[in-house]
């Protein structure tokens, strides 16, 4: 945690000057890709938006201290008066000369702090897996990120499926995880709510692709298993979350680029059921002696 609190004050420095986000990784000794998703999950938001929030809460301060909007503007990188005028709006409800009038109400986003927090006391039922490179075959649509609950986008896919599909998929299935595999990547920036991502219907194979199918070429690579059951979608949901909070910061792995896959053994009526979810890894490295 101590050297995320470092990236976090590089980033108080100086509000006004452009963020390395590259460089903040390095602060905090992991991978940039590692970094972006483990702020994200750890904070409730993306580090490009936690990024922006700061930033604004600072010009906010600027602003009602009567200080110009194209004077802010700049001086916090936006490129004019109207592009600075929207995003305050979006933060605050309010322009900024509405922000002004006495009794007006406004947010701010507070400093981040990293803090350690004594839980996992379940653990967290996993296995690390070498795999040989694979092949994703399937159909993909682009939908919109939501992190608890019913997902409309995917739901509607599902139902939109030729019911050939999932028996095709099935027969192609001849490397883990086997079966019909939940596939998603291509994750949106800045990764919040509503942002845009892939969503395949696939299968793992070594097969030739066939026609009307989409595929991926997945190279081998570590993965690490984690397997739940209980409620759906809301087990399957909190493996992100529990991965990013407690497996990550306690195993000498970061989250590396590619594809993320869910399998799922439901019950009967849907209503719960048991699922595997893989995600990519890779080991940690050991930094330099400075």
């Amino acid at each position: 945690m101590q050297e995320w609190n470092r990236a976090v004050e590089l980033i108080e420095a100086d509000l006004t000057a452009p963020v390395d986000v590259g460089g903040l990784a390095r602060v905090a000794l992991t991978s940039e890709y590692h970094f972006r998703r483990m702020f994200a999950s750890l904070a409730g938001m993306p580090v490009s938006e936690y990024i922006r929030r700061r930033k604004l809460t600072a010009a906010t301060a600027e602003i009602i201290a009567g200080q110009g909007v194209l004077d802010v503007a700049t001086r916090y990188g936006y490129g004019s008066a109207e592009a600075f005028t929207r995003a305050f709006k979006a933060m605050h409800g309010l322009s900024p000369s509405q922000a002004r009038r006495p009794g007006a109400v406004l947010h701010s986003q507070p400093q981040l702090r990293f803090h350690l927090r004594i839980e996992g006391s379940a653990g967290m039922k996993h296995q690390i897996v070498k795999k040989e490179a694979f092949r994703l075959i399937g159909l993909r649509t682009r939908i919109r990120l939501i992190y608890e609950g019913p997902n409309p986008g995917i739901e509607a896919f599902e139902r939109g499926l030729d019911p050939s599909v999932r028996p095709r998929l099935a027969e192609l299935s001849d490397t883990e995880p086997l079966g019909l595999v939940a596939v998603t990547e291509n994750i949106e920036e800045p990764g919040t709510e509503g942002s845009e991502l892939d969503y395949w219907r696939a299968a793992a194979s070594s097969q030739p692709v066939p026609e009307g199918f989409d595929s991926k070429e997945v190279p081998a690579g570590l993965w690490v298993v984690f397997e739940t059951e209980g409620k759906f979608p809301e087990a399957l949901q909190k493996l992100w979350a529990d991965a990013a909070a407690e497996w990550f910061p306690a195993n000498p792995y970061l989250w590396a680029p590619g594809p993320q896959l869910l399998t799922v053994q439901p019950e009967p009526d849907g209503s719960r059921g048991r699922g595997q979810l893989w995600l990519p890894i890779e080991a940690k490295t050991t930094p330099p002696a400075a």
